[in-house]
């Protein structure tokens, strides 16, 4: 199976703590959607083999684009890819873009998935952030899409917080649940240097939480939702039963995928390619006949690191016996796994090693340690 990222270039405004690429400036949004089209063309067989499961539409804001765009990029999809087999299309949009209007025609064109960027429920935490709405926007755009027929929603929360207790994450937790969505993505905040947000901490106008109140708000996560009947599938994504996401469940599993627009990645299980981050760069490059994108052939060592990371991330953990078919496995390598099982981190069922609640703390850790170089 395979899927198609959508990558929406544009947002309103920058958020302080985004590091994405996108641009604020709405003038050439034609001519933007016209290259991600003719690119959808050039790259059509790279999928040719492979049964199209997956559509995402992520940025950047695709909520923001005209309705005649968002419509003309669907036309390009379904004129150069064969979507009978395709079980999930996924838009991600802004509570203040979420209209009965606007979640009618995004249904007409296809998407039965949204994705909603609520990341708080908490005005203080919204002003902070430069987010462009509201708590009640948040809430009434849940609502909006539920009216109007979208029974698959996803929301987006971070935590770890400047000031945020265990006691208000709780409550954005609890408030999230209250809403009937079937889906939670919940991240910790990250300070990135290129960001407003890198720069208030510099200087000491926000502070970000320490590592064990992150940790503590992590537990408060996992132990909350799941006691609400939601699946703990992937480091940070919960969903109920019936509702994991199929696209990003696919990146996670190795599968193929094809990314479209700016700074847009693509996977076809032996190499990867990127696309230009720049705006101007890409859109002259497909108007020129030029490919947009560089690629990099994976070695062994690269495929057995990428799939022991993501693998490690999920409920579904990691297959020792297809590690073993891309490289051989190292006793070192097997010492190291049991002293993970011994430290509780951990556990082994036949073939498969799974990280236990206490392991999923240090994830990422865990797979670097184990990665073969």
């Amino acid at each position: 199976m395979a899927g198609i990222y959508i990558h929406i270039p544009f947002c309103k405004q920058k958020c302080t703590y985004c590091d994405f690429h996108f641009s604020t400036n709405t003038s050439y949004y034609q001519r933007m959607v016209n290259a991600m089209c003719i690119e959808l063309k050039e790259r059509n067989e790279e999928l040719r083999n492979y049964p199209l499961e997956s559509v995402y539409f992520g940025g950047g804001t695709p909520s923001i684009l005209p309705d005649q765009l968002t419509g003309q990029i669907f036309g390009a999809i379904r004129q150069n890819f064969d979507l009978s087999q395709i079980k999930e299309i996924t838009l991600e949009a802004n509570p203040d873009d979420i209209t009965a209007e606007k979640v009618q025609l995004w249904k007409s064109l296809g998407v039965n998935r949204l994705s909603i960027g609520i990341q708080s429920f908490d005005e203080v935490d919204l002003r902070w952030m430069n987010r462009a709405h509201t708590p009640e926007q948040s809430l009434n755009s849940i609502r909006t899409a539920q009216e109007n027929g979208i029974s698959n929603l996803t929301i987006d929360l971070m935590y770890g917080l400047p000031e945020m207790s265990p006691e208000r994450w709780k409550k954005q937790i609890q408030t999230a649940i209250d809403t009937g969505v079937q889906h939670i993505s919940a991240y910790c905040l990250t300070v990135e240097e290129r960001t407003a947000l890198y720069k208030k901490v510099q200087r000491e106008e926000l502070i970000p939480s320490d590592q064990e109140l992150q940790s503590e708000h992590f537990d408060l996560l996992i132990n909350t939702l799941t006691e609400n009947g939601f699946l703990h599938y992937e480091i940070s994504n919960f969903g109920k039963p019936g509702f994991l996401a199929v696209h990003n469940s696919n990146y996670w599993k190795g599968q193929h995928y094809l990314g479209i627009g700016p700074s847009a990645h693509s996977f076809d299980g032996v190499s990867r390619t990127w696309n230009v981050s720049n705006n101007l760069t890409y859109m002259k490059e497909l108007e020129n006949g030029v490919a947009p994108y560089e690629r990099e052939v994976l070695t062994a060592g690269n495929q057995f690191n990428e799939l022991l990371l993501t693998g490690l991330r999920t409920m579904w953990g990691v297959d020792l016996k297809k590690l073993g078919e891309i490289l051989e496995i190292s006793e070192e390598f097997n010492s190291k796994v049991k002293y993970y099982c011994e430290k509780n981190w951990m556990t082994r069922e036949g073939t498969i090693i799974y990280l236990t609640s206490d392991g999923k703390h240090y994830a990422d850790a865990i797979a670097e340690d184990l990665f073969e170089i």
